[in-house]
């Protein structure tokens, strides 16, 4: 991650090898998951800030602090369980006020805000990782409708 040049490359992502208890860090799946993205100013301030805070948890660890290199870590650099993620999320969600919904839904509300804002489809898929434009345009095709000239 490059905050300077704004850009996130994504060459990584975190799984769990079948019969080991500790999270792995492993290469992304297919060539199109390996992408760069440009970072809008509101990102680069919130990272910027996480940073800060991450910086925080580091000096607090000491010794204790492992590190990953990863943006989003535990308070001691390892990478973070998806079941306590998973109950962060469902917790922020509870004090926003907001309806529960899968952390993957989060995708497609990224994906929605970025048509409503006239994001290419083209460049959606690329930030999304799709291979192609078309798995996009199949997943959103419903969010499309309404911006056909003539519809609705």
């Amino acid at each position: 991650m490059d905050l300077d040049k704004g850009k996130l490359k994504v060459t990584q992502a975190i799984q769990r090898i079948r019969g080991k208890r500790e999270l792995q860090v492993v290469e992304v799946k297919t060539r199109s998951a390996f992408r760069s993205i440009n970072l809008p100013s509101v990102t680069i301030a919130a990272l910027r800030q996480h940073r800060i805070h991450q910086l925080e948890d580091r000096l607090m660890a000491g010794e204790k602090w492992k590190d990953t290199g990863l943006v989003f870590t535990t308070r001691v650099g390892t990478p973070i369980e998806p079941r306590n993620y998973k109950r962060s999320f469902d917790a922020a969600l509870k004090r926003s006020g907001l309806d529960h919904m899968r952390i993957h839904d989060m995708r497609h509300t990224a994906a929605s805000l970025l048509l409503a804002q006239g994001v290419s489809p083209k460049m959606i898929s690329e930030i999304l990782g799709h291979a192609r434009v078309g798995i996009t345009l199949d997943i959103y095709s419903h969010l499309y409708e309404p911006m056909r000239p003539g519809c609705c």
